[in-house]
C-alpha cells in the first residue's frame, strides 16, 4: 500500500467524522477523474496527516482552521469548519472568541465575514436562537 493510500485511508474517516459523512460523501460522489486527484489528496495530506497527527485534538485543530480561515478569507470554508467545530464540539462561546482572536489580528472586514458565516452556520445549526 502506497503511503498516499495509507493517508488517504487514515484521513477519511477523520474527514466524515468532523465535516460529516454526508457532506464528504456528496463531494467524493461527484467527483470525476480530475476533481478526484483533489479529493484524494485533501483526504490524504490535510485530514490523514496533518489531522491525523495525534499531537494536537481536534478540538485545537478546529479552532486553528476557523483562525486561518479568517486570516486567509476564505468564507465558504469558514462555514465548513464552523459545522465541523460544532461536531468537535465546540462551544459558540470557543468559536466567538476564537473569531474576536482572529479579527484583532486579520483586521475587522475579515472578521465580520467570518462573524456573519460563522452566524449564519450557527443559526442553521440551531446552535443559537433565532430563524434559520
Amino acid at each position: 500500500m502506497s503511503d498516499d493510500q495509507a493517508l488517504f485511508d487514515k484521513g477519511l474517516p477523520i474527514r466524515r467524522a468532523v465535516l460529516g459523512a454526508e457532506y464528504v460523501d456528496s463531494s467524493m460522489a461527484k467527483a470525476d477523474e480530475f476533481m478526484m486527484s483533489f479529493q484524494r489528496a485533501t483526504t490524504a495530506w490535510a485530514w490523514g496527516w496533518a489531522w491525523g497527527d495525534p499531537t494536537l485534538d481536534r478540538k485545537t485543530r478546529s479552532l486553528l482552521n476557523l483562525a486561518m480561515l479568517t486570516a486567509l478569507g476564505k468564507i465558504p470554508e469558514v462555514k465548513l469548519h464552523v459545522k465541523g467545530a460544532l461536531n468537535n464540539g465546540i462551544t459558540v462561546d470557543e468559536i466567538k472568541a476564537t473569531l474576536l482572536h482572529a479579527t484583532a489580528y486579520c483586521g475587522i472586514p475579515a472578521g465580520l465575514d467570518a462573524f456573519k458565516a460563522a452566524h449564519e452556520v450557527l443559526l442553521a445549526e440551531g446552535a443559537l436562537p433565532g430563524k434559520k
